[in-house]
């Protein structure tokens, strides 16, 4: 005979509860990181369906078949081999709502079950917050390699040498991302002189109408560039990027601060080119709760696959001490 699920009320309010929340968990954990609530806002989330890799297609050369020409003259027709693919592992995160069976029996009403559910809900969704948004910065080595490959991966401090999406960057120029290097320049980083750098930086960023519309800086160079306006702080005007976040503007980009970004690092980026790439079967899902074998507990375990990915590194650019 088949074993008597033990608090019925219970089971069922937990998998409704979670189910509800799944799609807020979702966008609660987009919206915990400025650079995630941007992708967001601009379509950027682009779940996958599956796949061996996580595929960006790329134009890394022009048509070579263009020519000035006279009269009769012979046109080419040649083949142009001008696109390829960067492909991205997938990586995965789990978290875990658990109750003990002891949990399950003091919590025996309905609203007490509700009130626990939605307690460790909010637990877990803190959880996947704060390491999601950490991620965004991660340089594909956390964890053994399987956390996600943030903006030190993608945006590299010296992006000469190193694989990126299955691309050499040593022998792909195409595919290394701009940077400013204090040091290298011989020039100290202060307020005086981060706008300097910035301009630099945005112009080898841009191509045509393709330019950074976010800048991300940590502690130090955040508190530089805000020091440097203050002089013209009666031409200052403070807004609120997207998701809410407070923002300066540097020309047409939002500039914000990001407690997971290194104190000396801004990233200048245009989020057009950065896609986060959630599995469409794994985007903070909730699976059907499981009971240990060997303890008296339940657990609902919360989902997450996918990556964060770049269609051009050329556009994308870092200020480094």
């Amino acid at each position: 005979m088949a074993s008597p699920i033990p608090n019925t009320s219970y089971t069922e309010i937990i998998s409704t509860t979670l189910d509800a929340y799944r799609g807020k968990m979702a966008d609660n954990v987009l919206n915990h990181s400025p650079m995630l609530a941007k992708l967001n806002a601009k379509g950027k989330v682009d779940a996958a369906s599956g796949g061996a890799k996580l595929l960006e297609n790329l134009m890394y050369d022009e048509n070579g078949t263009f020519k000035w020409y006279s009269g009769y003259e012979t046109l080419s027709i040649e083949g142009s081999d001008v696109l390829t693919s960067a492909n991205f592992d997938w990586k995965q995160a789990n978290a875990n709502v658990t109750m003990s069976g002891l949990e399950e029996l003091q919590n025996a009403g309905k609203q007490a079950v509700h009130n626990l559910v939605k307690s460790r809900i909010m637990v877990a969704e803190k959880t996947m917050q704060n390491n999601v948004a950490a991620s965004m910065f991660y340089a594909n080595t956390e964890s053994g390699g399987k956390a996600i490959g943030g903006l030190q991966h993608l945006v590299a401090d010296l992006p000469t040498s190193g694989t990126v999406g299955g691309i050499d960057r040593s022998t792909n120029t195409w595919w290394r991302n701009q940077y400013y290097d204090f040091s290298t320049e011989s020039i100290t980083a202060s307020n005086s002189t981060i706008t300097a750098a910035m301009n630099r930086t945005y112009l080898r960023c841009t191509r045509g109408t393709d330019s950074i519309d976010l800048v991300v800086a940590g502690e130090t160079y955040f508190t530089y560039y805000e020091e440097s306006l203050q002089a013209q702080q009666r031409f200052m005007s403070e807004t609120k990027a997207a998701g809410g976040f407070n923002a300066y503007k540097y020309k047409n980009a939002d500039v914000v601060y990001d407690s997971n970004c290194a104190a000396t690092r801004m990233y200048m980026l245009n989020t057009d080119y950065l896609h986060f790439r959630p599995h469409e079967n794994r985007n903070f899902v909730t699976l059907d709760r499981k009971s240990s074998v060997n303890q008296d507990a339940t657990v609902v375990p919360i989902y997450w696959a996918g990556n964060l990915t770049c269609s051009n590194a050329s556009l994308q650019g870092v200020i480094v001490a």
